[in-house]
């Protein structure tokens, strides 16, 4: 269209602008609708087999194992015993750990899960042991959620956690008989003694073990991690017994496990490392 001086002026439509902004709006809701889904899916849930009251749970030492070999140490060397219950576990899902496609049922033996034991002459004692993965933007809701439910009081926190060699930085050689070996990490809030030596630099923690401490560090709780390098991926007796001296300080632990405990955890780990079976 041209005015009388002949400038020219595009022509436009309401409808259409009000169409497209029409448009444009179903989209961003349908975008916002899939991103609560994917947020509710994603989300972090603890559970407990008897009813709670709302209250958080007595808690004097907590103990988080994650890694196959620190999963099995706690099974081999603790839960053995007898001495412990399950008290409630923690649902979550992501692309490698599905298991609240059933958010109301306890995982079953065998399945990527992290459960929550109780020590039964000293409830104030809890393990926590996570053999599932837990993606990274989970991390945080995971220790917000756990934490959340136990007293944080006086707590301290043990975390067994594994790494692998090969990413262990150091300018000395690193000799095959020197692994396993444990490396440790605390809060500015943990005083007592630890079973290692500390970590050092370059190398970090990451992972779960990582926003467990930063957790507790942001929080003023006492904290350790416990770092074990290895060059086993899957539970080894030798890599498992590696954190005897970590966890000895806090828990009397099964001094021999019968060798049948320590064939099946073994042998669990050979079955889900073995791409045909």
């Amino acid at each position: 269209m041209a005015t009388f001086f002949g400038e020219v002026l595009s022509v436009y439509s309401r409808a259409v602008e009000e169409d497209e902004y029409d448009d444009m709006t179903n989209e961003n809701e349908e975008d916002e609708q899939i991103r609560r889904e994917i947020e509710e899916k994603r989300s972090v849930h603890v559970h407990w087999h008897s009813q709670k009251d709302g209250g958080s749970v007595p808690c004097s030492d907590l103990i988080i194992a994650e890694g196959p070999n620190a999963t099995g140490f706690i099974s081999a060397y603790v839960l053995s015993s007898g001495g412990w219950t399950a008290v409630g576990w923690v649902s979550l899902w992501n692309e490698r750990s599905h298991g609240s496609e059933r958010p109301d049922e306890a995982p079953g033996p065998g399945e990527p899960s992290c459960i929550l034991y109780q020590q039964k002459h000293t409830p104030s004692v809890l393990i926590c042991q996570c053999s599932c993965y837990v993606a990274e933007d989970q991390l945080f809701q995971w220790t917000e959620k756990v934490f959340g439910c136990v007293q944080t009081r006086d707590l301290t926190v043990t975390v067994l956690s594994d790494c692998s060699a090969a990413e262990y930085k150091t300018s000395d050689y690193l000799s095959g008989s020197s692994v396993p070996f444990l490396r440790s990490l605390r809060t500015s809030a943990h005083k007592g003694p630890v079973a290692c030596p500390p970590l050092d630099q370059p190398n970090i923690s990451t992972g779960l073990a990582a926003a467990v401490l930063s957790f507790c560090q942001v929080q003023r709780i006492a904290a350790v991690l416990y770092q074990c390098y290895s060059d086993v991926l899957q539970p080894d007796s030798l890599t498992m017994q590696t954190y005897r001296a970590a966890v000895s300080a806090v828990l009397k632990l099964d001094q021999s496990p019968s060798a049948e405990v320590l064939q099946k955890i073994t042998r669990v780990g050979e079955l889900q490392s073995n791409l045909y079976t």
